[in-house]
């Protein structure tokens, strides 16, 4: 799914860590692991899959620490306040300081949980992110903003806190199938249509990614959340599409749609609310809902953005004045509008 180019390592800067990005770079893990932390204790959080999958050649990469795993459900009821609990009870059995090390060797769900985990625990522990899903490579590892699920919504649970280094090993997305390779995609749509219209255009005319998709995503992140590390303001265009996305995937249960798949119905039902303000031509929407069909992201007949309306009352960017959304006026240009009631 992903050409190789050959290139050398890749690092991307944000303030206090880096994003490093290569071709078998987690046979390096241990020089990154060394500067990061004088501790060779370290505890990897993963899910069951990626613990079968990979468990072995870890400790082998890793035979210089003393290493213990720490693994969950796959998927998204594991990012819930009792997994939260249980995984922070089983890291102090096993014997977690302060000073040792957490790694996050997983896709967005593992990445969130133990990134929580990670800040939290004993007022904090130093950790890592290993992104192994497309989407977590291009999204959730990248930001630092980690949490947990709670009834009332996704994410209502959470705090800021920056990873060591994140790194980022392509080779990890050849254990993807299918659905899971396009649910990253629709991160990397999004990420073009708010920022980066070369990395749009691409999407439209190619079916894989490389390296260089990669890093565009990336970059189209760390711009915004190098200008508004706390959510206040720019960062929130990160968000479109999540608003409804979130509802969606909660009123399902999380079962039904991946997160891809969720907001891509929600930048769909965002690019309707663009036109109806008046900000977002009809053509782009019709360009965009073609994309997602073709992608397998969304399917028709299309859900309707009535059955969803109710499940944003408790959206992070529901604030006094009304909610903070996010339109598309033209590939690699949005802004930030907001909304009474009466507009959706």
């Amino acid at each position: 799914m992903l050409k190789k180019r050959g290139r050398p390592l890749t690092s991307i800067k944000m303030i206090d860590y880096d994003i490093s990005i290569q071709k078998d770079v987690l046979n390096e893990l241990p020089s990154f692991i060394t500067k990061a932390t004088s501790s060779k204790s370290l505890f990897i959080i993963t899910d069951r899959h990626l613990f079968h999958l990979y468990h072995e050649r870890l400790s082998l990469i890793l035979n210089d620490f003393f290493v213990q795993y720490v693994t969950v459900e796959p998927g998204e009821s594991s990012k819930s306040l009792r997994v939260y609990e249980t995984v922070c009870q089983t890291l102090i059995e096993k014997g977690i300081r302060r000073s040792d090390f957490i790694i996050a060797f997983g896709g967005g769900v593992v990445g969130d949980l133990a990134g929580f985990v990670a800040s939290t625990l004993y007022r904090g522990i130093p950790f890592a992110q290993i992104p192994t899903s497309l989407l977590a490579m291009v999204d959730s590892s990248i930001g630092g903003k980690v949490g947990i699920d709670l009834p009332q919504g996704k994410n209502v649970l959470g705090s800021f806190y920056n990873p060591k280094f994140v790194l980022i090993d392509p080779e990890l997305l050849k254990t993807l199938n299918d659905r899971e390779y396009e649910n990253g995609i629709a991160e990397m749509i999004k990420a073009g249509l708010i920022g980066d219209k070369k990395l749009y255009h691409y999407l439209l005319e190619h079916k894989e990614v490389t390296e260089n998709e990669i890093q565009m995503a990336i970059c189209v992140k760390r711009e915004l959340v190098l200008n508004d590390p706390y959510d206040f303001a720019d960062r929130m265009k990160l968000n479109f599409g999540h608003t409804f996305g979130h509802a969606i995937e909660k009123k399902h249960h999380y079962q039904t749609y991946l997160h891809g798949e969720a907001i891509s119905y929600g930048m769909l039902f965002a690019l309707e609310i663009g036109m109806t303000l008046n900000e977002t031509k009809p053509e782009l929407y019709d360009e965009v809902k073609h994309l997602l069909i073709k992608r397998g992201l969304v399917k028709e007949p299309l859900l309707s953005m009535d059955d969803y309306k109710d499940g944003i009352s408790h959206d992070k960017k529901l604030l006094s004045d009304g909610l903070h959304f996010i339109i598309v006026t033209k590939p690699g240009d949005s802004k930030i509008v907001t909304l009474k009631p009466e507009d959706l």
